[in-house]
């Protein structure tokens, strides 16, 4: 069950700081950095520690049942985006 990011993600990259497992792309100097709107988790790397949620500014990361209504495909999408 791993965390999700969703669209109003500003790719400030401080969750990036704090995910001790490295789970969340692209991170600069990985193809698709500048392309990509926001930042995504791995399903396969996160380990549900929830360290990357304090530091987000914009609210935009959230444990999958806690995702807001109409934001709930973001969890196909953060997925989707490690071809998973």
């Amino acid at each position: 069950m791993a965390y999700v990011i969703t669209d109003t993600c500003m790719k400030d990259l401080l969750c990036v700081e704090a995910c001790p497992t490295g789970s969340i792309h692209p991170q600069p100097g990985e193809a698709g950095f500048a392309e990509t709107a926001q930042l995504f988790v791995d399903p396969e790397g996160c380990i549900d520690c929830g360290a990357c949620v304090p530091p987000c500014t914009s609210d935009s990361i959230h444990a999958p049942d806690d995702l807001p209504e109409g934001k709930r495909h973001f969890a196909e999408q953060n997925a989707a985006y490690f071809g998973r």
